[in-house]
């Protein structure tokens, strides 16, 4: 999330307009206060329901770098119940950005399939098959929760 040229060749790559916003992943509960301001309400929510398939929309700290946020003052933040994806932001000892594997609306989830569109990427780690819903984006800014996206986490806790 610190590294300006990564941000800007995901925009690039995905051809994301310069306001689309983009979550990051985190290894645990524990650090998302890092990054977010988490009060107990949206803290009871996120420890029932992660690590898995949810992108919650939080306040963001000063931690976040400003090119993260895009104009506004909220952030996504994952903590997806993938080991892989875990390790990965656990020996990089910072969060990863995080984005859908999509292009054009089309969802992508076969590694080769990735390799053949994302031309640019530097790398792929083929970790297998992703899933084929994205991540539930639940916006927890509000007094109650608000789902933006369903997905693949169940709305019905909500």
């Amino acid at each position: 999330i610190r590294q300006k040229k990564a941000l800007e060749k995901v925009y690039r790559i995905k051809r994301m307009a310069e306001d689309h916003p983009v979550a990051f992943v985190c290894p645990d509960l524990g650090d998302i206060a890092r990054y977010a301001v988490v009060d107990d309400r949206a803290y009871r929510v996120m420890r029932r329901l992660l690590p898995g398939p949810y992108t919650f929309i939080l306040p963001s700290t000063r931690e976040v770098p400003k090119m993260v946020l895009r104009p506004r003052k909220t952030v996504g933040i994952r903590v997806p119940h993938h080991e892989v994806a875990l390790a990965l932001v656990r020996a990089l000892g910072s969060p990863i950005l995080s984005t859908s594997a999509t292009i054009a609306g089309e969802q992508l989830n076969d590694p080769d399939d990735l390799v053949a569109r994302f031309k640019e990427v530097d790398m792929v780690l083929d970790a297998g098959w992703g899933g084929l819903d994205p991540s539930t984006i639940v916006d927890l800014t509000g007094a109650v929760p608000n789902v933006v996206r369903a997905g693949a986490g169940p709305i019905d806790v909500f």
